[in-house]
Order: C-alpha cells, then sequence, then structure tokens
C-alpha cells in the first residue's frame, strides 16, 4: 500500500470538540448521547505505548471492527451508528482529514468493567496458567495439552483491571459477585457465541483465532456490544497453513512487535522504546493482512 510514516496519526486534534479520553490506541470525543471514537497508529506493548506508530493501524482497527459489527448484527445489538464522516455532527464533517476512515460515531454506553476473553486455544496468560494449575481462571483442563493446543472446547475466562494496570484474569465466580449471576452468565453465553461464529468464520478463510476479548455495555437499558471486535489488537491470529502445536506460532497480531521488544530485553518499565522502521513497517503489513485475508478486500 506504500503507507509512510508521514500518514502515521498519533494524536488527533479536533478543535471545539469535547476530548473524553486518550486511551492507548484510540482518542474518543464526547458528543452529548454519542461519542466520536478515533482509532490512530499508536501501537502498546506490555501495558505501555510506544514511541513509535504502525501505519495503517489505526484504519485496520476500524475497518475490520466495522466488518464485525455488522457480521454479528443478528447476533448481539453494537454501538456502531456511522463512519460515514459527512453524517457525523458538526463540527466533525471539517476534520475529514484526520477522521476518515480510522473513525466510528457511536451510541454512548455504560461500560461493564470485565474483559469478556474467550479462548479456543492455550496461549499467553492461559498457557502460563496451565503449566501451573492445568487450569485457566479455574477452569479445569484435560492433561498432556502443550502451548498453542485447540482446547477440547472454548472457555470463556475473563479479566478485570487490578491495580497495577495490568489486566488480572479472574473466575466466572467473581464476575458473578461483581456484576450479578443473571448478567455474568449472559455475558459469558454472548461472549463464547460471538467468538464462535467469528471462528468459524475466519478458519474459512485460513485464520485461526486462538483467543480474543470482547467489551460490552448497556444502552437505553439494552446490552451491546461495545469498543472493538476481533481484530490483531484484541485477538490472536494465526495462519491456519502454519499451525503446529507445541510451541509459539506465527501471528497476524502485533506479538511480532512483543517478539522484537523481548529480544532487545527491554525491561517494560517506562519510557517505552522505539521501533525501528522495518519492525513498524512489518507491523503494518501483518495488520493489512489480516484484513484482506478476513475480508477479502484491500484496505
Amino acid at each position: 500500500m506504500g503507507l509512510s510514516h508521514s500518514s502515521v496519526l498519533l494524536e488527533s486534534h479536533l478543535d471545539g470538540v469535547n476530548l473524553q479520553a486518550r486511551g492507548k490506541v484510540r482518542d474518543v470525543y464526547n458528543l452529548g448521547d454519542k461519542l466520536a471514537i478515533v482509532a490512530t497508529d499508536r501501537i502498546s506493548a506490555f501495558d505501555y505505548v510506544l514511541q513509535t506508530g504502525i501505519p495503517g493501524k489505526g484504519r485496520v482497527l476500524t475497518q475490520l471492527s466495522i466488518f464485525w459489527f455488522n457480521f454479528f448484527r443478528d447476533v448481539v445489538p453494537t454501538h456502531f451508528l456511522t463512519a460515514n464522516v459527512s453524517d457525523y455532527p458538526s463540527p466533525l464533517p471539517g476534520y475529514a482529514s484526520q477522521l476518515e476512515g480510522r473513525s466510528m460515531l457511536v451510541k454512548r454506553a455504560e461500560m461493564i468493567d470485565i474483559e469478556c476473553v474467550a479462548r479456543g486455544y492455550l496461549s499467553g496468560s492461559g498457557w502460563k496458567e496451565y503449566q501451573a494449575s492445568r487450569s485457566v481462571c479455574g477452569i479445569p483442563l484435560p492433561a498432556g495439552l502443550t502451548e498453542s493446543s485447540r482446547l477440547p472446547e472454548p472457555v470463556f475466562t475473563p479479566a478485570i483491571k487490578a491495580h497495577s494496570g495490568h489486566d488480572e484474569n479472574v473466575s466466572f465466580e467473581t464476575v458473578a459477585n461483581r456484576v450479578g449471576s443473571d448478567l455474568a452468565g449472559r455475558l459469558r453465553d454472548l461472549t463464547l457465541e460471538i467468538y464462535n461464529r467469528g471462528a468459524r468464520y475466519a478458519e474459512t478463510r485460513g485464520i485461526i483465532i486462538a483467543d480474543t476479548k470482547f467489551e460490552f455495555g448497556f444502552a437505553g437499558g439494552e446490552l451491546i456490544l461495545a469498543d472493538e471486535v476481533l481484530t490483531p489488537d484484541s485477538s490472536r491470529f494465526w495462519p491456519m497453513e502454519t499451525y503446529q502445536p507445541g510451541g509459539a506460532q506465527p501471528s497476524y497480531d502485533k506479538q511480532y512487535v512483543r517478539d522484537y521488544l523481548e529480544s532487545i530485553r527491554w525491561n517494560k518499565q517506562p519510557p517505552a522504546p522505539a521501533l525501528p522502521d522495518e519492525v513498524a513497517a512489518r507491523t503494518g503489513e501483518k495488520y493489512r493482512d489480516a484484513f484482506r485475508v478476513l475480508t477479502g478486500t484491500e484496505l
């Protein structure tokens, strides 16, 4: 695609619009009962935002989330309203150069403070937990599994933000105590239904979705799917053709960046390092590859 570092958007600047939050990746603007969400090209790893942006990353995250919001519209209501900048309220259309392709107008929702994680394969923190206890989030798993093994069936392994800022895996009972057993059950069932449908579709495109996280909230009293959906930032995507359990897998996600940071022995303390141009460019290619393979279209 030939995206250059000069095209990287690290921060949006919309004068006269109330900036509600600047997250690790997204800038969120308050429009009353709606929000404008701008996906920048920032990238985080090990809970820190790196100094280097990834060309085209914000567009991939936005367009892939829109693809999935439409894909799941018969399963669960979502916060997505439109990505047509000309339909945004004033003065946003005047900032089309910053917003086009990388923004969404969404319903404001009261978010539920639970990371709703679905795992179909044993990787990441789940693999570490399994090695110690032969379980993940209190769910016992069979003996003899290896790193990247496919699980007998997908499991709901929720997480919450600990005081350190890191996600902490918790049991279903912990979730039920926080939000009530009825809502906890709805979150679990929806998480697994969305994951299963998405994973089955992705397999037809040659991609394994090893695990992912969803976020839900309430808008107008209705439980809705919000934030991002099945992107390389929120999921592990593995090529089916190279899948081989027993170790780490090649991936379409930001594992490439994590591996680089491990190779330079960064102590995972601020300040976060910059990435070499070739690592940023290769990561951008992986994000765009994921979009192309899953949707069958070029960004």
